[in-house]
């Protein structure tokens, strides 16, 4: 049989109905004349030229729907004895590592679990997580990875919303797991099979005996000569990522075979990954499933190092261990980096690309890690753009620029990856292209095969951000003469004082000019006057002593005086389990905070 994708009235009543799965994403087929089962990409069938062409036909020899287990299969035909993963004294080769997934492929199907089911995961970025993220859709099911660092009460939410049948969680977490089905049980329904993801020091945490399933006794249970169970359709879900919720309820974001596929390969082609790289895994897989680089690793037969924890320490040792060549991180990460402990620290012996995103950052903190060794690449996206979505495609003739003046270009955020077709800067009530003069701000849009199929079962939402045929991002930025734009805040975050609109990344990016500033944030802070006014919250650097005077006196030398803070407030920062700042923490506490008035 040959596929092509259906998205008809009824699949989009259903996709975010209240069925027990996700089996609507491909239920949803038309049948051509020679009743083999096909699908249009659009609502009523129009034939292609393609079909009105004679002699040509689209069967098996020429069509399969897109899906990243083929990287899997791939690394294992031609590079079988190449290490895939390590993990401490752990290693496998991708040999192993596919033998191991059919086993897991086939393991899940014997809980129960068929095409369009949910499986979720609790779990830090250990050789499980990574395994999951191709047996779990080697057997026709949807992977859920959830936030390990998210409560029992929320974790019960998330999977009463994704109706996920099994949940994988590392033994680390099993007292929030088991505390989240306490939750879900008082709700009457079916719980999910709890399996419990081992480790080598578990034994003296706890007793895997008390447990039904554990993941290396089930993995064993299966069979390596598993029928992978395909997509019908390169549009089925593969995946859904919940986005971090801090200003509302967290939106269960639906990942497609073929968007995952795409994207993977968008990811490898801007962070410079050549065959056989070596990545260390600092970012988490349960974020955007970790960037799409499990997949993206295995299409370039790479090797995996995965860390429970990333430290400073841990990053030098398993550079110079691993020889690794690529990793990525937010800009929290490099700036725990560049400001760690000399005695963390090894030497570089080689050049070590580095990529980063999820908020715009410091060019300071880009100039440092550059001294260090490290080469940065800068991206941006979102959850809904499948992680990584445009980049700062670095140009040869910028190497010419000064240092600062190169710092500066390098942190913008560029311009579209090859897989994605159009980005733009639009004014959002007249859906008008802002003018390409550096200054103008306007919403952030994206339109392409790397935006979400929508958000599961919120039909309302999904409609919302897919407006006027753009998905709408929420963050604000300019774009300059040569097209590449530049974030300036969050929709949200925006300061607006007296009329004027005030960018806390501009005034952060001040602050972390500073020699005493470790991290910095501005929020806005209500002014009974001015309406707002830019409050900033500072973490010094160990061993330095500012008031808050002094702090607000630097930003007036270094930009324009309304633009400088009112406010400066010391504190550790609230932070994301990807390492973003929370600001709204830092709103609430701006709103009740009496002092330090400039």
């Amino acid at each position: 049989m040959h596929h092509q994708c259906a998205m008809r009235n009824s699949f989009k009543k259903t996709m975010f109905g209240a069925r027990s799965s996700l089996r609507v994403f491909i239920s949803s087929t038309i049948y051509s004349h020679h009743s083999r089962k096909i699908c249009s990409f659009s609502q009523d069938h129009d034939p292609g030229s393609w079909e009105s062409m004679e002699g040509l036909l689209r069967c098996p020899a020429n069509f399969v729907p897109l899906s990243p287990i083929s990287f899997l299969e791939r690394a294992a035909k031609v590079c079988r004895d190449r290490t895939s993963l390590v993990y401490g004294s752990l290693e496998y080769n991708w040999g192993e590592t596919h033998q191991r997934c059919l086993k897991l492929a086939s393991a899940i199907t014997h809980l129960g679990i068929s095409r369009g089911d949910v499986v979720a995961t609790l779990s830090p970025n250990v050789p499980a997580m990574y395994e999951l993220h191709f047996a779990v859709p080697m057997a026709g099911a949807i992977l859920c990875t959830l936030n390990s660092r998210l409560d029992a009460a929320i974790v019960s939410v998330l999977l009463e919303h994704s109706q996920a049948k099994v949940l994988f969680v590392d033994y680390q977490l099993l007292e929030i797991a088991r505390g989240a089905l306490d939750l879900l049980g008082k709700k009457a329904r079916e719980l999910p099979i709890l399996v419990l993801i081992a480790d080598n020091d578990c034994t003296s945490h706890i007793d895997i005996t008390s447990v039904s399933y554990e993941y290396e006794r089930l993995l064993a249970d299966g069979h390596n000569g598993f029928d992978i169970v395909r997509p019908h359709c390169e549009l089925d879900p593969i995946s859904i990522n919940y986005t971090s919720g801090t200003t509302s309820r967290p939106k269960g974001v639906v990942f497609s075979h073929r968007g995952a596929y795409l994207n993977s390969l968008a990811t490898v082609l801007l962070f410079r990954m050549d065959l056989f790289p070596v990545y260390l895994w600092n970012v988490p897989m349960f974020h955007c499933n970790g960037w799409c680089l499990p997949w993206g690793v295995a299409s370039q037969f790479g090797t995996n190092v995965c860390v429970r924890k990333v430290t400073p320490k841990n990053i030098f040792d398993n550079i110079a261990q691993h020889k690794v060549t690529h990793m990525a991180g937010a800009p929290t990460v490099l700036n725990m980096i560049v400001n760690s402990a000399l005695t963390d620290r090894k030497p570089l012996n080689h050049k070590v690309e580095v990529m980063t995103g999820g908020s715009p950052p410091p060019p300071q903190i880009l100039a440092k890690m550059e001294e260090i060794g490290f080469n940065i690449s800068h991206l941006y996206g979102l959850t809904e753009t499948y992680g990584p979505g445009t980049f700062c495609a670095w140009r040869p003739e910028w190497d010419l620029l000064p240092h600062e003046e190169r710092s500066k270009m390098k942190a913008r955020q560029g311009v579209p990856h090859v897989a994605l077709e159009e980005i733009d800067v639009k004014d959002p009530s007249t859906m008008e292209s802002v003018p390409s003069d550096g200054k103008t701000m306007g919403e952030v849009m994206f339109r392409g095969n790397t935006v979400m199929s929508g958000y599961l079962r919120d039909l309302k939402a999904t409609k919302e951000a897919f407006k006027d045929g753009w998905f709408h991002s929420g963050d604000l930025a300019v774009k300059h003469s040569d097209g590449y734009i530049e974030i300036k805040d969050r929709l949200k975050d925006i300061v607006v004082s007296g009329g004027e609109n005030i960018s806390s990344v501009e005034v952060e990016t001040v602050l972390y000019s500073h020699p005493a500033v470790l991290e910095a944030a501005v929020v806005a802070k209500p002014d009974d006057h001015w309406g707002q006014t830019p409050c900033a919250f500072v973490k010094l650097k160990e061993g330095f002593d500012l008031d808050a005077l002094e702090i607000i006196n630097f930003c007036r030398d270094h930009l324009p005086h309304y633009m400088a803070p009112k406010t400066v407030i010391f504190q550790d920062m609230p932070k994301t389990s990807t390492g973003k700042i929370q600001k709204f923490v830092l709103r609430e506490k701006a709103k009740a905070f009496r002092g330090n008035q400039a």
